[in-house]
């Protein structure tokens, strides 16, 4: 059973990836026709063609290998200065220029020659590429909102699940009470498994990181109210001073790194919470600060990365995944002994949290990315502004095949990450804890 719904979440991710790429090509053909660019070509995947259609003057296919796909807009970039395609050059540079440039007259045709991209302003063009990435971002949105509003998110709670024995320093070696250990303060001031705590020396309890935040913060005598089956009850533990796991400005912990602060000795307990809309909001704007910042440090973790695909390193938990370690974690949540309604909920914020990835590394102002086209649009709009208000003659469309050279380079160095990225996820991938 366990792997049949492992297999099962497998599944289940793909087709929720192939139906991310199809909405988020699904946004450069739309408005693209909207705007009157003829559009050839609308695949899904890349590679061997594994079904297609001819429905007027596109063709819409799916194609084996569910890693991307495209969405083909007649003549991308515009003619030369001399008004057309050159013969190929010699030049290595030169001839990436003009393979470019060809490809994107291959399938220009008559009746065609006012129905290329590079032909519509700039504020049309940066609509179509940007449209791409957005339907990804909407997608992101509705997904999120659907999590965290109709099946809540785990959250540790003010309710006591575990009292610790004794006053245990966070760096020890072993958990157990060495002989001669102080009680814990909890324990002595009788809090049980079970309680909730109300409030902490005068101030409204209602969720754990709040309290966190006032134990760490208090030392010596401290007075809480607690619910214990509906009666309460006032408590005076005395809190001591002890080393406990370092926590980050969102309240996450600090691998290795320890602080002494004022300790109760509790474990909360987690609970599955539904969000209201204005706590979704915030938790979506931290998810894509989050995004954003794991974003830039790709770079920093591409060492550890190598380390864990070559050397035998461990894996980070916030290591960068590919398709095949995102579609495992799919299969992990699957097989999951949790209720599964929890299951189809964090399959939910697995493709949100895809999606919301897709949005941002699309908009890279790096060709061939969109948002390299979109830069390379209002590139166009600033020097033609510049010369009209110069009183120069217009500029005309900005050669973007020049910088297909550049293009080329960024498209080599993704490659080779993303083939990094499968080997690691291959030999040494990432496992839900």
């Amino acid at each position: 059973m366990t792997l049949f719904m492992t297999i099962l979440g497998i599944v289940v991710f793909v087709v929720g990836l192939l139906f991310s790429i199809a909405w988020h090509e699904a946004g450069h053909l739309i408005t693209g026709k909207m705007f009157g660019v003829r559009v050839p070509q609308y695949m899904v995947g890349f590679g061997k063609t594994l079904w297609s259609k001819k429905i007027g003057e596109t063709e819409y296919g799916l194609k084996a290998i569910p890693a991307g796909g495209y969405c083909r807009l007649i003549g991308m970039f515009p003619p030369d200065a001399t008004g057309k395609v050159q013969a190929r050059s010699t030049s290595p540079w030169r001839s990436m220029i003009e393979d470019a440039r060809e490809a994107s007259y291959e399938e220009v045709g008559p009746g065609d020659e006012d129905r290329m991209f590079y032909q519509r302003k700039p504020w049309q063009r940066t609509i179509i590429m940007f449209a791409g990435p957005f339907m990804n971002l909407i997608l992101a949105v509705a997904l999120f909102a659907v999590y965290l509003m109709g099946f809540g998110i785990s959250e540790t709670t003010s309710t006591v699940s575990i009292v610790s024995e004794c006053v245990v320093s966070a760096d020890a070696k072993t958990d157990k009470c060495p002989e001669g250990a102080k009680a814990a303060p909890g324990k002595a001031a009788g809090l049980l498994p079970g309680d909730r705590v109300v409030s902490f020396n005068g101030q409204r309890i209602d969720d754990y990181d709040k309290l966190q935040g006032l134990i760490r913060k208090s030392s010596g005598e401290v007075t809480m109210v607690v619910d214990r089956k509906g009666q309460q009850l006032t408590l005076k533990p005395v809190l001591e001073q002890n080393k406990v796991i370092k926590l980050d400005g969102n309240g996450m912990p600090v691998k290795g790194e320890y602080v002494t602060t004022g300790f109760l000795g509790i474990t909360p307990a987690s609970g599955i919470q539904r969000q209201s809309a204005s706590e979704s909001v915030d938790y979506l704007g931290d998810r894509l600060d989050d995004a954003v910042h794991g974003l830039l440090r790709i770079p920093q973790k591409v060492p550890a990365l190598w380390g864990a695909a070559f050397q035998g390193d461990e894996r980070d938990q916030d290591s960068p995944v590919g398709v095949v370690g995102a579609a495992r974690v799919g299969g992990e949540i699957a097989a999951l002994d949790i209720p599964p309604s929890q299951r189809v909920g964090i399959m939910i914020f697995l493709v949100a949290g895809f999606n919301l990835s897709l949005f941002l590394f699309n908009m890279l102002p790096l060709l061939p990315l969109d948002g390299g086209h979109v830069v390379g649009a209002w590139w166009e709009s600033l020097r033609r502004g510049i010369a009209s208000l110069r009183k120069k003659p217009d500029p005309g469309p900005f050669d973007v095949a020049k910088l297909m050279p550049l293009a080329y380079v960024v498209a080599l160095v993704f490659i080779a990450f993303t083939g990094l990225v499968l080997i690691a996820d291959l030999i040494n991938p990432v496992k839900l804890t």
